[in-house]
């Protein structure tokens, strides 16, 4: 039987302490799936209902289930083996050391701070980003950025001559049949995120530069629903073999540390936690909006959380802290 009660109750109390106004959330343990929604889509400027079919702006978790999944697909054809530098595709990328893999992972050492970055139009966006430098943490420290996932986004553009976006259109969500996400949504649909210059963002991205690249941002930008993340997360944990645009063999690569000792462990693209009494790699992937998903291949289970966290403000660091007790809690009662 299907029991997280303890983490349901941490999730559910969100919504009481008020961290978010309302959350859908799913546990799965093989075949068998929970969902629940409960509280507000808004608060603000009025009260409204949340919905179990609402779309969420995913903020990045694109990174892993558009932009990564495109590079898959390449590296199952062979056509990518992601050790190629990164300047075979962006040759006005400076640095010959920075490989595919070190963007995958979160090791290239870009520095990621562009100033006056959100004044900026798309083509000088993108320019500061192919001429950010190399620092002296390359390969030697795991630094999570977005840098890195728009740069990837640019090699894919440079392979199929057309953005990031809508390859992951054509590649990823019409093969797999995911009717519910997409880069354009309805806004009637989406829940709202944050204030922005005196409005509420809905149906568009919370994140500044998807705002500003467009279909070329490849960190951020994807909107869905519970119902095609509960599909996609079924073939990442080997219970669906067939809705992932690539085969299961390549999935168990997901599965493992790919960065060195001494590094925090990262695999390509998702971040990773370990079984509390095996110690092997389960994956998971946030979004700033305060979206997660969790899974355990061994197990063949998994967590979908979807809140607002940042409406209407996007100042909430109490989330945070309440996200990683919610990780921690799922990862104790899963070992039950």
């Amino acid at each position: 039987m299907l029991d997280y009660s303890t983490t349901q109750n941490l999730i559910e109390s969100m919504v009481s302490e008020r961290i978010v106004p309302g959350v859908n959330y799913a546990f799965i343990k093989d075949k068998q799936i929970f969902t629940s929604t409960i509280g507000f889509a808004s608060t603000y400027p009025k009260v409204t209902q949340l919905s179990p079919f609402a779309q969420y702006d995913l903020a990045s978790l694109t990174k892993v289930l558009i932009t990564e999944n495109i590079l898959l697909k390449l590296y199952q054809n062979d056509e990518l083996n992601f050790t190629e530098p990164l300047q075979d595709f962006i040759p006005e990328f400076q640095d010959q050391r920075v490989r595919l893999f070190h963007l995958l992972t979160h090791t290239s050492g870009i520095r990621g701070w562009i100033e006056n970055r959100d004044q900026l139009n798309h083509d000088e966006l993108i320019h500061a980003i192919i001429n950010l430098p190399v620092t002296d943490e390359f390969e030697h420290k795991m630094r999570y950025a977005d840098t890195n996932f728009i740069l990837l986004g640019l090699v894919i553009k440079r392979i199929y001559g057309k953005p990031v976006q809508e390859v992951g259109v054509d590649e990823i969500i019409r093969p797999m049949k995911l009717t519910e996400t997409t880069f354009s949504p309805d806004k009637d649909n989406c829940v709202p995120t944050a204030m922005v210059n005196g409005s509420i963002l809905q149906g568009v991205p919370h994140d500044p530069k998807a705002r500003q690249l467009g279909s070329d941002c490849g960190s951020a930008g994807l909107f869905s629903t519970m119902s095609d993340l509960i599909k996609i997360s079924e073939g990442y944990i080997g219970l669906d073999d067939n809705i992932l645009p690539y085969a299961q063999e390549t999935v168990t690569k997901l599965f493992e540390n790919k960065n060195p000792a001494g590094v925090q462990p990262r695999s390509w693209g998702w971040d990773l936690r370990f079984d509390p009494e095996f110690n092997y790699p389960i994956i998971l992937h946030t979004g700033f909006t305060g979206t997660l998903i969790f899974l355990d291949r061994v197990k063949k289970s998994g967590m979908i959380v979807l809140t607002n966290r940042v409406h209407p403000t996007g100042h909430n660091q109490v989330f945070l802290a309440m996200r990683e007790k919610i990780i921690q809690s799922f990862l104790k009662e899963n070992d039950q």
